[in-house]
């Protein structure tokens, strides 16, 4: 398995090292957005194949499906991302020394990254898509729950490479699906300029102790909503609605609802009748004297990201102690508060510590694709390097280039 892992590894590294043209980069896409479209129903026979093997929730079969709508949706992120213009190349700034050395400091490719993903095949033509435009080459492991659609999306962008006398290797595919490879993978710092695991905590969290290969992690979404005392009610409604039922599978959906206590007793019957046959709520003390037939929240649920049809509810005494419960148990992914008070929208934009602070708005508007990008690699909750949408910028480093006439140093 470690020779198989590094032959895959050494392949992708030597095709980061081939520059292309934006114009020969952007005719591939083109070409592989027309492929998808193409081979659709093949597609989603694929994906049929691997529904059928699943054993997940009515939630995660969501995310692992791909039907005619999501198929447009990728084809669209192709297209939105052949026509950005690429960052490689950019002068992110320069300046000329006394000594008339002019130093320029230039957007560069990363090189090699491998992506680790679990049950979302749309990652596989994302993420090749964005490290392609950008110059990198992509190693892909993706879940074995998705294995199916994976390869079958993997085999279409290599051999639309192979049409355009390209190395196919720009997209290395793992077609291994037990754990020894990500253990082998993970080690593979030689080859592999940057890895970028996407999926659930022990995942992230295994990756995270044992690499060897510089990591940017894609944590868990345990995404909150505060309902501030001076919200909106119907707004406010809404905005829960869409952050929690749209897709309750994916990283940027809310886990958990905080309500002021001054605001609960009209606005959270409204909620649970909006929520009935839906949504499972699971309450704070206060919350079962306003709720009495809801759930008990313990204290795993303030800790867990559901990625379910679940809700815990904690009713709070003011903004401060919302935003002290956000710190302490939240992600870092996707936080958001419904308020009508100015001040209280500055402290929560200033105080929460996460990538997307929203005001007023839904938590899944945390996606590349919303935030113009096209598509995203992930959601970074790291500090270092990159945070929030890991899109075609975030996908590059920078040199400095430096040129002289004979300049030496005293």
């Amino acid at each position: 398995m470690q020779n198989y892992i590094e032959n895959l590894c050494k392949k992708a590294k030597k095709a980061s090292q081939i520059q292309l043209s934006e114009k020969n980069i952007n005719a591939v896409l083109e070409a592989v957005a027309n492929s998808i479209e193409r081979n659709k129903n093949q597609i989603i026979e694929e994906n049929r194949k691997d529904i059928e093997a699943s054993n997940l929730s009515k939630a995660l079969i969501d995310r692992l499906t791909l039907n005619e709508k999501r198929i447009e949706s990728i084809i669209e992120s192709l297209n939105t991302i052949k026509n950005l213009k690429s960052p490689v190349g950019e002068v992110i700034k320069g300046w000329k020394l006394k000594n008339d050395l002019e130093i320029e400091k230039v957007r560069v490719p990363i090189g090699t990254i491998a992506i680790i993903y679990e049950a979302r095949p749309n990652v596989t033509v994302d993420a090749f898509a964005l490290c392609f435009k950008s110059s990198n080459a992509c190693v892909l492991r993706g879940g074995k729950e998705a294995f199916n659609t994976n390869k079958y999306l993997s085999t279409l962008i290599r051999d639309t490479l192979e049409t355009f006398n390209i190395n196919p290797d720009f997209l290395t595919f793992i077609d291994k699906t037990d754990r020894e490879a990500i253990n082998h993978l993970i080690k593979m710092d030689k080859y592999i300029d940057l890895l970028i695991p996407r999926g659930g905590e022990s995942l992230i969290t295994h990756i995270s102790y044992n690499a060897t290969v510089p990591v940017i992690q894609h944590y868990k979404g345990l995404c909150h909503l505060y309902i501030d005392e001076s919200a909106n009610i119907d707004m406010a409604i809404e905005i829960a609605n869409n952050a929690k039922v749209q897709r309750p599978s994916v990283c940027n959906a809310i886990e958990t609802l905080l309500v002021h206590k001054n605001i609960a007793k009209s606005y959270l019957p409204l909620l649970a009748k909006k929520f009935e046959s839906i949504i499972e709520l699971r309450g704070c003390e206060e919350t079962l004297k306003i709720l009495p037939y809801v759930k008990k929240a313990t204290q795993k649920d303030w800790q867990t990201e559901y990625l379910d049809y679940i809700l815990s509810v904690k009713i709070v005494n003011n903004i401060d102690e919302a935003i002290e419960h956000i710190n302490q148990y939240g992600s870092r992914h996707s936080e958001a508060i419904v308020t009508q008070n100015y001040a209280n929208t500055e402290t929560f934009l200033n105080k929460v510590d996460a990538a997307c602070v929203y005001v007023n708005a839904s938590t899944r508007f945390s996606d590349g694709g919303e935030f113009g990008f096209g598509a995203e690699i992930g959601i970074s909750t790291s500090k270092l390097h990159a945070r929030g949408p890991m899109a075609l910028e975030e996908l590059t480093t920078y040199k400095y280039k430096i040129r002289g006439n004979g300049q030496i140093r005293q």
